[in-house]
């Protein structure tokens, strides 16, 4: 997989026009798998084809169990300079009812090991919704001592997701067969208010829909993503994005090492139409403390969102229901921000897809 991954560097190398890397993201799977070697074999290839910028961001996910001070330093002499570990949760039975490797005593013992080989970027997921444990009184209480146990640590950067359930998983099954129920919207909402309401007013900003993050300490990586930056996936089941088109690399590991060994990268591509670009711009925008900017959408895209009817009264309805501001731009009076409040981040998916084209 290693020598595939490194000859796909090779083939894509001119994919993106910009040699100069800002970021490098090791994500998807566990590359915390990767040895000390192989990390490097994939950085030194990285390295013959682009620059690494100096003050660049390289991420590396970790499952909790993996990180030991070992690996640590491993990863440190190879240039990581940031960490996103999957802890999920700190509580003992809901990491075994998400079927996670690791025991919630790992989960934080491994944040503070990263801490003392000197890795001060650090970001942790934690899943919110989780059924709670017949506690009526405080149905709340281990969501909010997996937030303090957070902060505690003083981790700079916090992604929080709601718990899912998608057919053909393990949940999915539980489901079907009456061993799990739905998940609660109401008690979703109110964790996902928990969550903002905790976290800022310890010193997070909320930058994007599952993303805190303390001053100068966002993902530059996945702020890319949401300035529809461009990007180049490199693997089994990686994405890239050139600034017209989308491609998928095929997702099955032994098809993808197959053909990168014939030289060809086996990816199926899509042409985005300026319908796609704007309403992806939208979908990805909203979600972002930035929020959508109407001097891009109709300078960029061609796209006044004022003369659109629908989609204007749609605004001006959601503005005075109070899910989302117009903010005028300081710089340029006829620019405007569309932000989501509090309020419209609860609904975000539904104001968003209102305001397609």
């Amino acid at each position: 997989m290693v020598k595939a991954i490194c000859q796909e560097i090779n083939l894509q190398q001119n994919y993106l026009t910009e040699k100069h890397l800002q970021t490098i993201y090791f994500g998807g799977g566990t590359p915390s798998l990767l040895s000390e070697s192989e990390l490097d074999e994939i950085l030194a290839t990285v390295n013959q084809y682009f620059t690494i910028e100096s003050n660049a961001e390289i991420t590396l996910e970790a499952n909790p169990d993996d990180l030991t001070k070992e690996k640590v330093q491993q990863l440190k002499n190879v240039g990581i300079n940031r960490l996103s570990i999957g802890i999920q949760s700190f509580h003992e039975n809901h990491l075994k009812f998400m079927h996670r490797a690791h025991h919630a005593q790992q989960a934080e013992t491994c944040v503070k090991i990263a801490q003392d080989a000197g890795f001060e970027n650090i970001t942790i997921d934690l899943i919110y919704a989780i059924p709670s444990e017949n506690q009526p009184e405080n149905q709340h209480a281990i969501f909010e001592n997996d937030l303090q146990k957070a902060i505690q640590l003083g981790v700079p950067h916090i992604s929080a997701y709601c718990l899912t359930i998608e057919p053909k998983t393990v949940f999915g099954d539980w489901q079907k067969k009456g061993k799990m129920a739905a998940i609660d919207e109401e008690f979703s909402a109110q964790q996902f208010e928990i969550l903002i309401d905790t976290l800022t007013s310890n010193g997070y900003e909320h930058y994007e829909i599952s993303n805190f993050a303390k001053p100068n300490h966002y993902s530059r990586h996945n702020t890319n993503y949401w300035k529809s930056g461009t990007y180049l996936g490199i693997g089994a089941s990686a994405h890239s994005y050139n600034g017209q088109s989308r491609q998928a690399n095929v997702a099955n590991n032994m098809a993808y090492i197959q053909s990168i060994e014939k030289n060809i990268v086996p990816f199926q591509r899509e042409e985005l139409s300026l319908t796609d670009h704007i309403n992806e711009y939208l979908m990805v925008s909203l979600r972002t403390m930035w929020g959508a900017d109407t001097k891009i959408l109709k300078e960029k895209y061609g796209y006044n969102i004022f003369e659109d009817t629908k989609n204007y009264t749609q605004l001006l309805d959601y503005q005075k229901n109070g899910f989302l501001l117009l903010n005028t731009d300081e710089t340029n009076s006829h620019s405007k921000k569309i932000i989501l409040t509090p309020k419209g981040k609860l609904i975000a998916d539904e104001i968003t897809g209102h305001l397609f084209v």
